[in-house]
C-alpha cells in the first residue's frame, strides 16, 4: 500500500509540473490537449497579419519635379526631374552658418594700416635734454606720446580669410537651394531671362528721342509694376534674379529700383545671396551650372564597381 501511495503521489506532482509549463514548452500531445486559440487571437479561423512582410523593399525618394516657367507670364513650359541630392537636402543650419561666415571672412579687405614710430617722417634726434628743463623726459617727435607720433600696436594689413572644406561648402550651396525649393521659393525659368519692354518704348529708345534718365526711370517703374503684379516686390520680400550673364533691361531696372529686388550674374552669387531675399528666380542653364560647380562631395575619386555614381542633372519628363 505504501508503494502505491508513493507512486500515485509522484504521478500527481508530475502532472502539476506539466500543467504549470507554458503551451510552447509542453510536449506536443499535452499541448494539443491543453492549449487552444482564443477569440482574441483568431478571427473567423484566419491567422492575424499585423506586421508588414520583410520581403518588401523600401525605395526612398530619388528625384523631385522642377517646373520650367516662362518669364514674366510664369506659364509652365516643361517638367524636369532633379536628384534629391541636388534640390531636396535636409536643412542644416550649422553648415549654412559655416558657409556664410567663411564668405564674410573672405571678403574682408584687411587694408587698415598705421605707422609705427619708425615709419613717421621727421628727424629722430632727441627733442630736449634729459635733465635741466623742468619738464618730463622725452625722446624723438615720433614717440607715441607725442601728437602726430607713431601708433603702438596699430593695425597692419592682414588676411582675414578662414578655411572651410570644399565639400562642406558645396553641400551648403545645395542645402540653400533645397531650402528654397522646399518652401516653394525657387522659380526656374527658361534661358534668356530678361525684362520684356513695350515695343513703343524700344522704338523711341532706338531713335534717341528719350534721354538716359527718362529711359532708366521708365524701366524701373515698369519693372516695379510687373513685380507688384506677381507679388514679388518689396511688399512680399523682394526677389533675387540670377542669370548666366548681364541682361541690360533687367539689370538696369533693378539697379534703379533696388527696393524691389536685385539681379546677379552667376559668378557673383554666394550662399548668403540665396538666403537673403524672399525668393530666387534663376535660369535653367544657370541652375545647372551652379549645381555642376558645387557637387564635389558627390564625386567618387576612386571608381568602385557597384557604388553609386554622381547623380545626373535635370532630365526632362514633360516638354
Amino acid at each position: 500500500m505504501a508503494g502505491k501511495g508513493i507512486k500515485s503521489l509522484s504521478e500527481a506532482l508530475r502532472g502539476l509540473s506539466l500543467g504549470a509549463q507554458p503551451c510552447r514548452t509542453r510536449p506536443a500531445r499535452k499541448a494539443a490537449m491543453g492549449c487552444t486559440r482564443t477569440m482574441a487571437t483568431a478571427v473567423e479561423g484566419k491567422p492575424s497579419n499585423i506586421t508588414r512582410s520583410v520581403s518588401e523593399v523600401y525605395t526612398p525618394l530619388t528625384t523631385v519635379p522642377v517646373t520650367i516657367h516662362a518669364f514674366p507670364t510664369l506659364e509652365p513650359r516643361s517638367l524636369e526631374a532633379w536628384s534629391t541630392k541636388h534640390l531636396y537636402l535636409p536643412l542644416r543650419r550649422d553648415i549654412l552658418h559655416l558657409a556664410v561666415v567663411y564668405e564674410g571672412d573672405k571678403t574682408r579687405q584687411g587694408t587698415a594700416s598705421s605707422k609705427t614710430r619708425w615709419e613717421v617722417s621727421g628727424s629722430h634726434r632727441k627733442m630736449r635734454p634729459q635733465k635741466g628743463m623742468g619738464m618730463a623726459r622725452i625722446g624723438t617727435r615720433q614717440s607715441p606720446l607725442m601728437r602726430h607720433g607713431g601708433k603702438v600696436f596699430g593695425p597692419k594689413p592682414r588676411d582675414f580669410s578662414t578655411k572651410l572644406n570644399r565639400k562642406v561648402y558645396d553641400l551648403a550651396w545645395r542645402t540653400a537651394l533645397s531650402y528654397r525649393y522646399r518652401r516653394g521659393e525657387l522659380i526656374v525659368t527658361e534661358d534668356g531671362l530678361d525684362l520684356p519692354l513695350p515695343d513703343e518704348f524700344l522704338y523711341a529708345a532706338s531713335k534717341g528721342v528719350l534721354g538716359r534718365e527718362i529711359e532708366d526711370g521708365f524701366v524701373s517703374r515698369y519693372l516695379a509694376e510687373l513685380l507688384a503684379g506677381l507679388k514679388w516686390g518689396k511688399e512680399h520680400g523682394r526677389t533675387t534674379f540670377i542669370t548666366g550673364d548681364r541682361r541690360p533691361n533687367l539689370f538696369t531696372g533693378l539697379e534703379a529700383g533696388g527696393e524691389n529686388g536685385r539681379a546677379l550674374e552667376l559668378d557673383d552669387v554666394d550662399v548668403k545671396d540665396l538666403l537673403e531675399t524672399g525668393r530666387i528666380v534663376i535660369e535653367r542653364s544657370a541652375l545647372r551650372e551652379m549645381i555642376k560647380m558645387h557637387s564635389s562631395d558627390l564625386v567618387q575619386r576612386v571608381q568602385v564597381p557597384g557604388l553609386r555614381t554622381k547623380p545626373q542633372l535635370g532630365t526632362a519628363i514633360v516638354q
